[in-house]
C-alpha cells in the first residue's frame, strides 16, 4: 500500500538515459493537477504528443475539482495528477481505472518501481518524490549566531532571536491555510510526536491524546512568529513571503525549493541565501515531523478506450526521460531514468535518508484529513482548547466514516 523507501532510493540512483520515439496519439486528453514547475513540465511533455488534443487545468484547487471532474460520463478530465493521499478519494468513488492492460500493451518499458500497485492492481504511475523539509536564510542565521535548526524547538529559539534583533517581526512561514494545508501540517507534527492515527486494526480514530495536544501546541507556538494571516497562506503565499524577505525559516515542499532559490521574484540578497535543510524533529523524538510522498498520474474510468489509450501515451511521454534537461532537472526529485540530483533537492534526499514516514494510503485517511482541515483553526485562533479541537475532529471524522461504511 505504500511506495517503499527502498523503491524510492533505487529510483533515485538511476542515471542512465534513454531515447524515445515521437509520441503519436488518437484521442483527447484532459489533465487536472497542481500548479508548480514540475507539474507544468509533465503537462508540457504530454502536450508534445501529436494527433490528438491535449489540454491541462493546473491549479492549487485541483483537489477540489478533480473528483467532480471525473464523475461525469464521459469524464471532464481523462487524467488526474495525484499523490499518496489524493488517489484514495478517487479510488473510493471508483472514477479511475486499473492500468494493468494499458501497461501491458503500451508501458512495458516503464520501470516497475514507478508502478503504484494497490490491492493487486496498478492504479497510478509515479514520477517524483516529495517531502516537506526546512528552508532557511543562511545569512540571517549567521547574523544571529545560531546553527541551522534540526528541531522545531530550535526553530522557535532562532525565531525569537531574529525578532529581537529587529530583522523580521514574523520570521517563520508555513503552509497553514485552513483546509488541506493545515491538516497536512498537523499530520506531520503528530507523526513527529510519535502519534498513531487509529486504534490498531480498525478505522476508529484516536488522535485526542497527549501526542495530539503536543502537536497542536507546537503548531500554535510557531504561529506566534507567523504573519497574522497564516490561515490564508498556502505554499504559494508563504513562499512569496520568503522571496519578499519577510520569512527566514519555514517547512516547505521539496518541489517548491527551485522556485525559492532561482533568481526570479526575489532580490539577490534573498535568493542567494535561501538554503535547503533536512526534515525537522520535535518533542525529543527521532522520527521526522514530515511525510514522504510520491506524485503520479492516473487514467479516468468514464472515458472511451480511445481516449484512455491517448491519455496513457501522453502521460507516459510527459513523464519520460525526454522531459529531463538542464532546466527541468532541478524541479523535482524525479523517479525517471536519467535523473541527476540537484542541490535544491537535498531536502527530499535527506527526508528519505532519515526514514521519513510515508503519508498513510488508507481508504479513510482522506476523511480524517478533511476533518482536521475543517476543525483546527479555532484552536490556533485561541477560541477553544486543543482537546476540544481534537474532539471536534474525531466527531466529524466518525460521522463521515460511518456514512462511508468504514465504521458501524
Amino acid at each position: 500500500m505504500f511506495l517503499k523507501k527502498v523503491a524510492l532510493a533505487s529510483a533515485l540512483s538511476i542515471t542512465a538515459g534513454a531515447a524515445f520515439a515521437a509520441c503519436e496519439i488518437s484521442g483527447n486528453v484532459s489533465i487536472v493537477g497542481n500548479e508548480f514547475p514540475a507539474i507544468h513540465t509533465v503537462a508540457n511533455g504530454a502536450a508534445a504528443c501529436t494527433g490528438g488534443e491535449v489540454k491541462a487545468n493546473l491549479t492549487a484547487d485541483h483537489q477540489k475539482i478533480n473528483l467532480a471532474g471525473m464523475q461525469g460520463n464521459p469524464a471532464e478530465y481523462t487524467s488526474a495528477i495525484i499523490a499518496n493521499s489524493s488517489i484514495v478519494a478517487l479510488m473510493n468513488e471508483d472514477v479511475i481505472r486499473p492500468l494493468d492492460d494499458l501497461v501491458a500493451a503500451y508501458g512495458q518499458d516503464i520501470p516497475k518501481n514507478q508502478l503504484i500497485t494497490i490491492d493487486g492492481k496498478i492504479m497510478a504511475v509515479a514520477f517524483m518524490a516529495n517531502a516537506q523539509t526546512l528552508a532557511y536564510r543562511k545569512d540571517v542565521l549567521e547574523e544571529i549566531g545560531v546553527e541551522v535548526p534540526t528541531t522545531y524547538e530550535e526553530v522557535l529559539e532562532a525565531a525569537e532571536k531574529i525578532r529581537a534583533a529587529g530583522i523580521s517581526q514574523y520570521p517563520v512561514g508555513g503552509a497553514y491555510a485552513a483546509g488541506w494545508n493545515l491538516a497536512e501540517e498537523f499530520v506531520n507534527m503528530y507523526i513527529g510526536h510519535g502519534g498513531e492515527f487509529y486504534v490498531p486494526g480498525s478505522a476508529e480514530v484516536a488522535i485526542n491524546n497527549e501526542q495530539g495536544v503536543a502537536a497542536l501546541n507546537m503548531m500554535k507556538a510557531l504561529t506566534e512568529y507567523m504573519n497574522p494571516d497564516f490561515l490564508t497562506h498556502d505554499s504559494n503565499a508563504t513562499g512569496a513571503e520568503m522571496e519578499a524577505g519577510n520569512v527566514m525559516m519555514m517547512n516547505m515542499w521539496g518541489s517548491r525549493m527551485g522556485n525559492l532559490m532561482d533568481d526570479e521574484g526575489a532580490e539577490e540578497q534573498v535568493y542567494s541565501n535561501i538554503t535547503v535543510g533536512g526534515p525537522l524533529t520535535v518533542g525529543g523524538g527521532t522520527t521526522p515531523a514530515s511525510t514522504l510522498w510520491w506524485d503520479g498520474w492516473t487514467v479516468a474510468k468514464n472515458i472511451s478506450d480511445e481516449d484512455a489509450v491517448a491519455t496513457f501515451l501522453a502521460m507516459k511521454n510527459g513523464t519520460s526521460p525526454a522531459i529531463l534537461n538542464e532546466e527541468t532537472m532541478s524541479q523535482a526529485v524525479w523517479m525517471i531514468e536519467g535523473y541527476t540530483p540537484a542541490p535544491v533537492n537535498d531536502g527530499v534526499f535527506a527526508a528519505i535518508a532519515a526514514g521519513t514516514t510515508s503519508y498513510p494510503m488508507l481508504p479513510y485517511q482522506g476523511l480524517l484529513h478533511t476533518a482536521l482541515g475543517d476543525n483546527l483553526s479555532d484552536f490556533l485562533l485561541g477560541k477553544e482548547s486543543a482537546e476540544q479541537a481534537l474532539a471536534d475532529v474525531e466527531a466529524a471524522y466518525t460521522t463521515a466514516a460511518k456514512e462511508k461504511g468504514f465504521l458501524q
